[in-house]
């Protein structure tokens, strides 16, 4: 009996050892033998050019060169896979979303910093979250939060008339755009106001928001390597040593931190207290309970004991919501405004159709705001070609195997028609390759024109079922991981460009180049300067 059970513990593990060895050869072997660019480094792979502000071309090339399925390197030599293909996204995004689930460094450094929010969850407490917050992004919300927008953009349209006077002024748009996104999101999303775009205003908070992506995308090459931390340091050991880290780059991100969650929890601790009173309490606030977070925690008060949210995680959706509405906005705005200056044409003809649309100088409506073709086209076109939030990194779960639409050929010259990636495999969805695919878009594709989408979209486009929830494309992502704000976000965009528009002319200025950089959202620089600036010719436009 001790014989046969020896003889079958010996099968077991030869079968085991056997399984280990096929698995590691078919796993590594498939992906090595895809095409890909030569690693820069053993430590850093091919991150540096992928994080490279002006690294534009390196990501055109990933498409254009070496196909839908490309082999990247990571850190320490780590495989990594670079796909835009249109089944594999499906299955990354939608089918087999929680398998492909968000890169662990980046649900760790969002919970350091924002805390558990939507950015920092992942599986049934995500899935809680979003439950619990979609009602607040609804149609229905929309128009109501509209009146909001037209307030804060009419109070932005005068600041700039005052600036302007009676001659065009050099304006940096760049630095508006940021007052005024953070300002909408303060109204409409937390029932604060951070600016009145009148004066400058000091605030803490604000500032805090606006400063941290930058913060943060400063310490961008070490980010990665979190796991590697949390894994060999003790937490309380790593909570100690955070307090006397002689980094600067790191203490900055870390007071910005301090702050953002200290002053959210005296927001929150007074929207709790303004609902206690009742709604007369609250019709007493800036937005009138009408904010996101007033809806919220009235949407939390009624949950099921299983579903409510925690505080933690309400100060984390306040920070999270804030982070992620400021900069992608303002940016989607500047690059907006940047086109129009570069393309007068279609600067004139959006102005006359915002202005017939305007009635005289009266605010626009939702429904017809929303439904203006060339307004809605310009949208579109610049958040196809620039989308603001070009990296989607994703990590394998467990061993999975990747179908393709299509095969792509192998160093070896065999047809790669699925890609098997084992547990732990980085994978960069490459969302700039997807919106510009000339195989989808035509042999324009990369150019800007915000005409395409008067007409039809190619049946190519249509046949590729893309999952993105906006406009067939990958800007806002898909499945329920998914830019929950993107119409809110098209709102606001939408608000502040026919009130503008309708106003003034934005030209380019003949001393300043402007460049567009990579980043965790991207942001212009003018001449040789790092920091976000947009300098443009503004001026009244005629009658």
């Amino acid at each position: 009996m001790l014989e046969v059970s020896a003889q079958a513990f010996l099968l077991f593990g030869a079968a085991w050892l056997l399984w280990k060895l096929v698995r590691s050869y078919v796993y590594s072997n498939v992906l090595s033998n895809l095409p890909g660019p030569p690693s820069e480094s053993f430590v850093y792979g091919n991150l540096k050019q992928l994080y490279n502000p002006r690294g534009w071309d390196f990501h055109r090339e990933l498409g254009e060169k070496y196909g839908h399925a490309v082999q990247l390197r990571g850190r320490f030599g780590r495989k990594m896979l670079y796909t835009f293909d249109t089944k594999a996204m499906h299955h990354i995004a939608v089918k087999e979303q929680y398998i492909y689930d968000e890169a662990r460094w980046f649900l760790g450094v969002n919970s350091l910093t924002l805390g558990p929010g939507l950015l920092a969850t992942t599986g049934e407490q995500h899935r809680r979250q979003r439950k619990i917050l979609n009602p607040a992004f609804n149609i229905n919300h929309m128009r109501n939060v509209t009146p909001i927008f037209q307030e804060v953009a009419g109070r932005l349209q005068r600041a700039l008339q005052t600036i302007v006077g009676d001659s065009p002024k050099e304006i940096d748009m760049s630095k508006w755009m940021g007052r005024t996104a953070l300002e909408l999101i303060g109204l409409a999303g937390l029932g604060y106001s951070f600016d009145s775009l009148v004066e400058d205003r000091p605030d803490t908070l604000g500032e805090a928001m606006k400063s941290f992506v930058p913060a943060l995308y400063a310490l961008s090459k070490y980010l990665q390597f979190y796991p590697y931390i949390e894994a060999c340091i003790p937490r309380a050991v790593r909570a100690k040593a955070a307090e006397w880290l002689p980094h600067k780059k790191f203490q900055r991100i870390r007071a910005l931190t301090l702050t953002m969650n200290q002053r959210s929890k005296e927001i929150l601790d007074a929207k709790k207290a303004a609902l206690e009173r009742g709604d007369e309490a609250l019709k007493c606030q800036v937005a009138e309970g009408k904010d996101l977070m007033s809806l919220l925690l009235r949407a939390n008060m009624n949950a099921e004991a299983a579903d409510k949210l925690s505080e933690d995680e309400l100060i984390g959706q306040m920070s999270t919501l804030t982070v992620a509405a400021v900069d992608t906005t303002s940016s989607a705005l500047s690059m907006i405004l940047h086109l129009l200056a570069k393309n007068p044409r279609v600067q004139d003809k959006l102005r006359d159709e915002i202005r017939a649309a305007r009635d005289g100088g009266k605010d626009i409506e939702y429904d017809t705001l929303v439904s203006l073709p060339y307004l809605d086209a310009v949208c579109r076109e610049t958040l196809r070609l620039y989308p603001m939030a070009p990296y989607r990194f994703r990590e394998t779960r467990e061993d999975v195997v990747l179908p393709l639409s299509e095969p792509v050929r192998g160093l070896d010259g065999s047809l790669i028609s699925e890609i098997p990636l084992p547990k732990g495999t980085m994978v960069f969805v490459g969302i700039m390759s997807a919106n510009t695919s000339k195989k989808l878009w035509g042999p324009d594709a990369h150019e800007w024109k915000p005409e395409r989408w008067l007409a039809p979209l190619p049946e190519a486009v249509l046949e590729a079922k893309i999952p993105g929830v906006y406009a067939n494309l990958m800007t806002f992502w898909g499945g329920g991981r998914a830019c929950i704000g993107f119409k809110f976000s098209q709102l606001e965009m939408k608000v502040v460009l026919s009130t503008l528009l309708s106003t003034f002319t934005f030209a380019l200025t003949e001393e300043n180049s402007i460049s567009w950089n990579l980043a965790g959202v991207i942001y212009p620089t003018a001449g040789e300067e790092n920091k976000p600036s947009l300098p443009l010719r503004v001026g009244l436009a005629k009658a």
